[in-house]
């Protein structure tokens, strides 16, 4: 029996149809993946379904019972607390009295009556459970309750608000868009996250390798209608540009069919002949029928200004080092040649430093340490992923022409109107505020004022955000096509693919690796790490082995106790764990509940940095 059914659903916003009849059947345990180009109505969509936005007409029918969770495209602003905080609000007004009496229990054990109405309604509402369940979420995706949630970064700011959609252990799950603005490490988190879900997804991404690996089917939403494409993402491009075509051949042969008539129609008039009233209704339906028609938005032009060749050196680099303000290193000892045609992309988690080594690579910053020599005739073209570039309050064509009503191209003068429209702006959206453009026209507007300058190196800090697939797959194209210097600094895995030829890599310590090809490429060269997921009786046999003449005696004496160190911790962490899943533990002992949760965070802790210290000694 299908989870959710979607009947007829039309919703308008001004003349545009958002939905114009669609129609949807999600079955339980599938995850479909929901595309469409930017502006169509994706979001809207599953707002519909969360119930957050009603649409015109239609029907949405779900099976009784069945309980919906949405993870946003962006972090609410106004989100605040501790962790545990957040994620209990998912369970309504039962997750602030839990938040509540959690707070006094720690803060003032001697609000005695307080604690009173709060427990009597916690016990009357089936709180323990619920509280045993908040504390099972934080446990599974390793988050700490007692942290500010404004204190994280954004990947753990977004796996925070996934807690608070899965504490309702909801049957469907809906996802917007939430691979952006994570890092890789972050992406492969999620998706094993899911796969090992065992609810209903329905999500939006323009990431492919995430597309790829996650959807067990394809709908997409297009000039308001919704299709189906079964199997994968590949089956999915080749069967609809087989309906694009047939969609396009269909259409010429009714354009050919209303030409001949409109004709006829005319001559009859002419020669003042007695025309065939059968005939006339027909073309009156056919005109109509034309009318109602939606055309497909047409696809972005994307064309490089490429400069004056650069020399063959673009920049020689040797020793650079670079540190934060406190001291702390960022890079060490980097040493490189980057020559005329190559194109490289940067890689590491968010925060690392990418942005900075971009800098530093252009002369923009002064390196601590080292230098960092450039070629010649060198042309910089710059895309932020800040979009700082653009003036929020200035109209889009502004924003472009600074004033001018004409751009070069190539050496061709074009309207600045006429210009934006090979992006995808009509007249009307380029003389809105660049404040009303959702995220993928901001960046498709970031790019057409980029390809305005001629440049030889070309600089992208996260150009994929927010970018519909046929957009980024064209953007490929061009770069591809590029004679120049590409940087290019991104966490989509198969643009990286497609695009680079070498990757800098910031592996830690301070330390970039320089490899040939892309993300894949990069993953068949590193060398293994040795992580914690590796497991105490895989290692144990190095520890007791031959140990290298360089450690101390203590060293040695602290490497062969380790395995039994961290199989006690572990040991501790499964008894911890399986205490606190009893719901009687916080109704009976509150407070030995809590001190048992920071005990688990502590040990956690303890078998973190016993790995970390393992690691090391073995290094």
């Amino acid at each position: 029996m299908p989870l959710l059914t979607l009947k007829n659903l039309n919703l308008h916003i001004g003349r545009q149809a958002l939905l114009d009849q669609a129609n949807l059947v999600i079955e339980p345990g599938e995850r479909v993946c929901l595309l469409g180009r930017n502006g169509e109505g994706k979001s809207t969509l599953l707002k519909i379904i969360a119930g957050e936005v009603s649409s015109d007409s239609g029907e949405i029918q779900l099976n009784s019972g069945v309980k919906v969770a949405q993870l946003p495209q962006e972090v609410p602003r106004d989100t605040s607390g501790l962790v545990f905080d957040v994620v209990a609000a998912g369970l309504g007004k039962l997750g602030q009295v839990l938040a509540e009496y959690h707070h006094l229990l720690a803060e003032e054990p001697d609000a005695l009556e307080r604690m009173g109405k709060l427990l009597s309604y916690i016990d009357t509402h089936d709180g323990w459970n619920l509280d045993s369940r908040v504390a099972n979420v934080l446990s599974r995706l390793n988050l700490d309750p007692e942290i500010e949630f404004s204190a994280l970064s954004g990947g753990l700011k977004r796996r925070v608000l996934l807690a608070q959609a899965l504490v309702l252990e909801p049957d469907l799950l809906l996802l917007d868009e939430p691979t952006n603005h994570l890092d890789v490490e972050s992406i492969t988190w999620l998706e094993e996250f899911l796969l090992d879900w065992n609810g209903t997804l329905l999500f939006i991404t323009h990431d492919r390798a995430f597309l790829r690996r996650l959807a067990t089917r394809i709908i997409e939403l297009d000039r308001g209608n919704l299709s189906s494409w079964p199997g994968d993402y590949d089956t999915y491009l080749r069967r609809k540009q087989e309906a694009l075509d047939a969609e396009a051949e269909g259409r010429a042969q009714f354009d050919k069919k209303l030409a001949q008539e409109e004709v006829w129609i005319r001559k009859g008039i002419q020669a003042r002949r007695t025309r065939n009233e059968g005939r006339v209704r027909a073309l009156l339906k056919l005109r109509e029928e034309y009318s109602q028609r939606r055309e497909r938005l047409g696809t972005a032009r994307v064309v490089v200004q490429e400069a004056e060749r650069s020399g063959k050196l673009v920049a020689e680099v040797e020793d650079l080092g670079y540190a934060w303000g406190d001291g702390s290193e960022l890079i060490r000892d980097f040493s490189t040649t980057i020559l005329r045609g190559d194109r490289i992309g940067i890689i590491g988690p968010n925060g690392v430093g990418k942005t900075t080594l971009l800098n530093l690579l252009l002369g923009r910053l002064k390196p601590a340490s080292g230098t960092v020599k450039h070629g010649t005739k060198l042309q910089v073209a710059y895309f932020d992923q800040l979009r700082g570039a653009l003036d929020p309050d200035k109209p889009v064509f502004e924003n472009i022409s600074e004033g001018q009503d004409f751009v070069e191209i190539n050496g061709a003068r074009k309207h600045v109107l006429g210009y934006l429209q090979e992006f995808l702006f009509t007249p009307e959206r380029a003389r809105s505020p660049v404040r009303t453009l959702s995220g993928g026209e901001r960046s498709r507007l970031l790019l057409a004022r980029l390809f305005t300058q001629p440049c030889n190196l070309l600089v992208l800090d996260e150009p994929t955000n927010d970018l519909d697939l046929e957009t980024l797959d064209l953007l490929e194209e061009r770069l591809l096509e590029f004679q120049g210097t590409l940087f290019l600094v991104s966490h989509d895995r198969e643009f990286l693919n497609r695009v680079v030829t070498r990757s800098f890599v910031f592996e830690g310590g301070a330390r970039i690796g320089d490899y040939v090809g892309g993300y894949d490429d990069w993953l068949r060269q590193r060398p293994a790490p040795t992580t914690a997921s590796d497991s105490v009786k895989a290692i144990k046999p190095k520890a007791k082995g031959a140990l290298p003449p360089t450690r101390s005696a203590a060293e040695r004496k602290e490497l062969a106790a380790l395995p039994d160190k961290v199989e006690k911790l572990e040991t501790e962490q499964a008894e911890l764990g399986e205490t606190l899943a009893d719901p009687a533990l916080y109704k009976n002992d509150p407070q030995r509940a809590q001190i048992l949760q920071k005990r688990l965070a502590e040990v956690e802790a303890q078998i973190q940095a016993a790995y970390a210290r393992w690691e090391t000694l073995e290094s």
